[in-house]
């Protein structure tokens, strides 16, 4: 995952943070509000505002492993392949994200050796661990993603 920040914790912890930085900061003569506790919070994580920290950490919601643009490899049927996330949706059923990849170099998705099948986008669903529920024959994700 180039780029992309590091998964904050749960918005709970990241209140106590808050709440213990304010009370450091007034017991040393530096009082600050709640929200401006939250607001530094936020930037000591690199995200710009407490709602866009709020917002990745989520309520404890699984969140996708890979973002848009992401730079990714693993291995798909078993081969493997580097890429670029090219498409990420949420789906509602918990911990599942449909991921678009556009592999660097096509992947024969056939075995057989008298013929073949290049594939150079594939769309799958997967969990927070970057994984397919469907498997192969021999019991591997179809999909695995390298997190």
């Amino acid at each position: 995952m180039n780029g992309s920040l590091p998964r904050p914790p749960s918005i709970d912890v990241l209140k106590g943070q808050a709440k213990r930085l304010r009370a450091t900061l007034g017991s040393s003569n530096t009082p600050i509000t709640h929200s401006k506790s939250l607001e530094l919070l936020a930037h000591q994580y690199g995200y710009k505002d407490w709602n866009t920290l709020h917002a990745a950490a989520g309520n404890g919601r699984p969140t996708c492993p890979v973002s848009l643009s992401d730079k990714v490899q693993g291995h798909y049927l078993g081969q493997p392949f580097k890429g670029e996330v090219v498409g990420v949706q949420a789906l509602t059923s918990p911990d599942r994200f449909r991921v678009t990849l556009q592999f660097d170099e096509p992947i024969d998705v056939v075995t057989f050796g008298s013929f073949s099948n290049l594939r150079r986008r594939v769309s799958h669903i997967i969990d927070s661990a970057g994984k397919t529920a469907e498997k192969t024959s021999d019991g591997r994700p179809h999909m695995q993603l390298a997190i």
